[in-house]
C-alpha cells in the first residue's frame, strides 16, 4: 500500500479548478452506467466538525461543537438508488445558501444532464427566491423546506381550519410571497408534542406551546397529505449523510473521491449482495475486503489466494460469480 505521504502529495495536486474539471465528468460517466430515469434529487447541507487543521475548515455555525472548525458541505442524492450525485466541501463559515445555485446547475446540467428529474426536494438552507425561481425556470417540480422567518411565522399564526391527518398531526396551506418573489403555495404541518414527543419542527407560538411546526413551499398541485408524504421520505438522505460522516473525513478532492467510492459500494451491495439497505460500509469492510490475501503464479496465471474459513468460501464464490456476470449499463429496479 502507498504511504500516507504518497496520498497527501496526490491530493495536494488538486486545485478548485481541477476538482471542477474532473468530478462532474466522473460522476456523469458513473450515472450513465445506470439505467434509471424520472429520478428524485434530494439537496442537503450538513456540518462536519474538524479537530485538526484540514484545508478549508473554519469556525462557523456548528450546532454540536460550538467554536470548533468545521466544513459545511453541500450534497445531492439520487433518492431511488440512495447514491450521491454531487458534493461540494465548503468552509465552515460559509452561509447556508452560498454557492447553492452553481451547485444545482452543475448537478443538473453536467452530472445528470442525460437523466430526467421528476422531483427536487431540498432542506431549508436552499430556501431563497433565487433558487425557487431557478427551479421554476428549468421547469422542475420541487418541494422545499421553509425557514421560519417572522413573516412566515405571522402568516402561519393566522391560519384556521386545520385538517387532521393522523392522531397529533394536522395540515394546512396558504399563499405566501417570499421577499420580492411571486405568490407560491405553502404547506404547513403541525404536530402535537404530547402525542408525538419526538416530533420535528419549531415551537412558534407562546400561546400554543404544545405544537411543533414545519413548513414547505412547492409548485406541485397535489393534495396536502401527498405533498407532505413525498417530502417526508426525504429523511432517508439523513442516513446517507450520517453514514458518510461516520466512515470518512477528507478535504475537497478526497471528499469527492469518497462520494465516488460510496456509490461503487452501493452498486456492490445492490448487484453483488442483492440487497439495498443491509450491510453497512463497516460490515462490508470486515466481511468482504479486510481479508488476508496474496498472489501466486500457477500455470502461467496469477492466482489470488484468500485466507477464509471453509464455511464462508461458497458465499464469497457466489459474490465473485455475481460480479463476473454483471456489467454496465446496470438496470436499476426501483420496484
Amino acid at each position: 500500500m502507498p504511504s500516507q505521504s504518497t496520498y497527501s502529495r496526490f491530493f495536494g495536486k488538486f486545485s478548485q479548478a481541477r476538482n471542477t474539471e474532473v468530478f462532474p465528468k466522473l460522476q456523469h460517466w458513473f450515472f450513465d452506467q445506470i439505467n434509471i430515469d424520472n429520478i428524485t434529487i434530494d439537496f442537503d447541507s450538513t456540518v462536519i466538525t474538524r479537530y485538526g487543521e484540514q484545508q478549508g475548515s473554519a469556525k462557523g455555525y456548528n450546532p454540536n461543537k460550538k467554536g470548533r472548525n468545521s466544513h459545511h458541505p453541500l450534497m445531492a442524492f439520487v433518492s431511488q438508488t440512495r447514491m450521491v450525485a454531487n458534493a461540494w466541501l465548503r468552509p465552515g463559515n460559509t452561509a447556508d445558501s452560498s454557492g447553492c445555485k452553481a451547485f444545482m446547475e452543475e448537478t443538473f446540467n453536467q452530472i445528470l444532464k442525460d437523466k430526467k428529474v421528476g422531483l427536487v426536494r431540498a432542506d431549508s438552507g436552499f430556501y431563497t427566491e433565487e433558487l425557487m425561481s431557478y427551479l421554476e425556470s428549468e421547469k422542475l417540480n420541487y418541494i422545499m423546506a421553509v425557514r421560519m422567518y417572522p413573516t412566515v411565522k405571522s402568516s402561519i399564526g393566522g391560519l384556521q381550519d386545520w385538517i387532521t391527518l393522523a392522531k397529533g398531526i394536522e395540515l394546512n396551506e396558504m399563499k405566501f410571497k417570499h421577499e420580492n418573489g411571486k405568490i407560491r403555495r405553502y404547506i404547513i404541518v403541525r404536530k402535537q408534542v404530547e402525542i408525538r414527543p419526538k416530533a420535528a419542527g419549531k415551537m412558534l407560538f407562546e400561546d400554543l406551546p404544545g405544537y411543533r411546526y414545519s413548513c414547505y413551499v412547492t409548485n406541485l398541485d397535489l393534495p396536502l397529505d401527498q405533498i407532505w408524504n413525498m417530502y417526508n421520505t426525504r429523511a432517508d438522505c439523513e442516513n446517507r449523510i450520517k453514514e458518510l460522516k461516520e466512515d470518512f473525513w477528507a478535504t475537497e478532492a478526497s471528499f469527492r473521491f469518497i462520494m465516488v467510492a460510496y456509490n461503487l459500494m452501493r452498486l456492490f451491495r445492490h448487484f453483488a449482495l442483492n440487497h439495498h439497505n443491509r450491510a453497512t460500509l463497516k460490515t462490508l469492510k470486515v466481511y468482504c475486503f479486510a481479508l488476508g490475501a496474496w498472489k501466486i503464479n500457477h500455470a502461467n496465471k496469477q492466482v489470488l489466494k484468500i485466507s477464509l474459513h471453509t464455511k464462508r468460501r461458497p458465499w464469497l464464490d457466489g459474490i465473485f460469480s455475481q460480479i463476473k456476470n454483471t456489467s454496465p449499463p446496470f438496470d436499476y429496479s426501483i420496484a
